[in-house]
């Protein structure tokens, strides 16, 4: 259900997201800081402000977020990113940090945000195309709606149905440039029409 306490849940946690605050975001997008203060949401008199079509369409650009995936962020349910406990490898050995089960517990944990939901799904390594990173029967989770940086791990599918494992060099608004896992193949350069989806690996089964 579309509403007005939604709407502005979905840029809180957009902001959320992106390690911003909605004012950073805003500016971000090249609106006034000011445009999604509380104070905003809300006349003086008590009726529902909502924020325009322009300045959506502004955040989703500055954020690279699809439509779809700011849908998603209205909803309370499996699909908002959850907290997963964080510790260094290093510190793993050291004595606290897990029940007798071999669970985390204790002080000293972090956190970091695993997306869950309907955008997620897991995709199988088939062949040895990817070594010597990944090897057949590894299993990938992919998110479509997981925002991209540079050096990232990504799964794509051209516009003609193929479908590749790389890493992501460079994404502008014409082309994307990707590197691939095996030093002896050269990188690859795609023109953004030539591409359907791009989703950003998050876990793999090794």
């Amino acid at each position: 259900m579309l509403s007005h306490a939604r709407i502005w849940q979905a840029i809180d946690r957009l902001a959320e997201r992106h390690k911003l605050t909605t004012s950073a975001l805003a500016r971000r997008a090249g609106l006034d800081a000011t445009t999604f203060n509380k104070s905003k949401r809300a006349s003086p008199d008590g009726r529902p402000r909502w924020p325009s079509t322009e300045s959506l369409a502004k955040i989703l650009d500055a954020t690279q977020t699809r439509m779809e995936a700011f849908f998603d962020l209205m909803e309370d349910g499996t699909r908002y990113p959850r907290a997963v406990p964080l510790l260094g490898l290093a510190e793993a050995g050291r004595g606290g940090f897990f029940d007798d089960g071999g669970y985390p517990a204790g002080q000293g944990w972090d956190e970091v945000s695993f997306p869950s939901g309907r955008d997620i799904f897991a995709v199988e390594v088939s062949g040895d195309s990817m070594l010597p990173l990944y090897r057949k029967g590894d299993r990938l989770i992919v998110a479509r709606d997981a925002a991209l940086k540079r050096g990232d791990r990504v799964v794509l599918c051209t516009a003609e149905g193929e479908v590749m494992a790389k890493t992501l060099q460079k994404k502008t608004a014409r082309v994307v440039e990707l590197a691939s896992f095996n030093p002896t193949h050269k990188p690859i350069v795609l023109s953004i029409s030539g591409v359907d989806w791009i989703a950003r690996i998050l876990w793999a089964s090794q």
